[in-house]
């Protein structure tokens, strides 16, 4: 009988057309599933905590897969796995969980950061996004602070989705200074697709001045993606964190 798998991993996803499967581009899922079936010599399809677009970035990743060999070496796996692995994916654990357990359905939260260069860096050319202009920090966390107040943000998701809801719960949602870097990190039950760029693209307006906290509500209550602004770049944003049921988040 097949055993089911979580996998801890992290990526930088500049050379991938995001997480999942596509034909005629090279996706992270793509890469996962030839190396974890090259190392256990049998066919291995992976279940991901989530879906990330081109370019964007994951520091903290979750999947889970079924192996017919029940007796892997957990201590060890991750170290096999590696060697399969390019330089820009990276295996930190992995360990038994329940057949039933799910990757995605289980997470309980998800975090995300988005990573902004006030100074221009070459080392941080795929990772941060290179924007100068001042931004007025308090005016952009006084907006965001105004998330927390709604549930439906059909004008920060992706037109055209397959989703039965545009309705999540946010957590967190704040900006912080670390050194030449603004960070925006926002934490919610579930994301829609393109929805945390598409806010910081928002938040931006804000803090340049172009929309004042009271737009950006009425950004919130319009529903309609065609009047928020303009999605943040791809190569800022990290998926950093994922929550899970008490008996998954101890092996964490």
């Amino acid at each position: 009988m097949a055993q089911r798998y979580f996998l801890q991993l992290s990526y930088k996803g500049t050379s991938y057309h995001g997480w999942q499967v596509q034909p005629n581009a090279l996706s992270v899922q793509e890469v996962m599933e030839k190396a974890l079936s090259t190392l256990l010599r049998e066919n291995v399809s992976v279940v991901g905590a989530g879906r990330t677009d081109t370019g964007v970035h994951a520091s903290f990743f979750v999947l889970h897969f079924d192996a017919a060999n029940s007796d892997i070496d957990v201590q060890n796996f991750p170290y096999k796995l590696n060697r399969f692995l390019p330089k820009d994916i990276a295996v930190q654990r992995v360990w038994r969980v329940k057949n039933d357990a799910h990757a995605r359905f289980d997470a309980l939260s998800r975090t995300y950061k988005y990573y902004i260069s006030t100074t221009k860096d070459p080392f941080a050319t795929e990772t941060t996004y290179h924007f100068s202009p001042e931004l007025d920090v308090l005016k952009m966390n006084n907006a965001a602070k105004l998330l927390f107040g709604y549930t439906d943000f059909t004008s920060f998701s992706r037109l055209h989705t397959d989703v039965k809801t545009n309705n999540c719960k946010i957590y967190q949602a704040e900006w912080t200074s670390e050194g030449t870097q603004l960070v925006f990190t926002i934490k919610a039950d579930r994301f829609l697709r393109n929805m945390v760029r598409a806010i910081v693209g928002t938040l931006l307006e804000v803090g340049k001045g172009k929309l004042s906290v009271d737009g950006f509500k009425n950004v919130i209550e319009a529903e309609d993606r065609r009047i928020a602004g303009v999605s943040a770049p791809a190569e800022g944003l990290f998926l950093v964190g994922i929550e899970y049921p008490d008996e998954m988040q101890a092996i964490l």
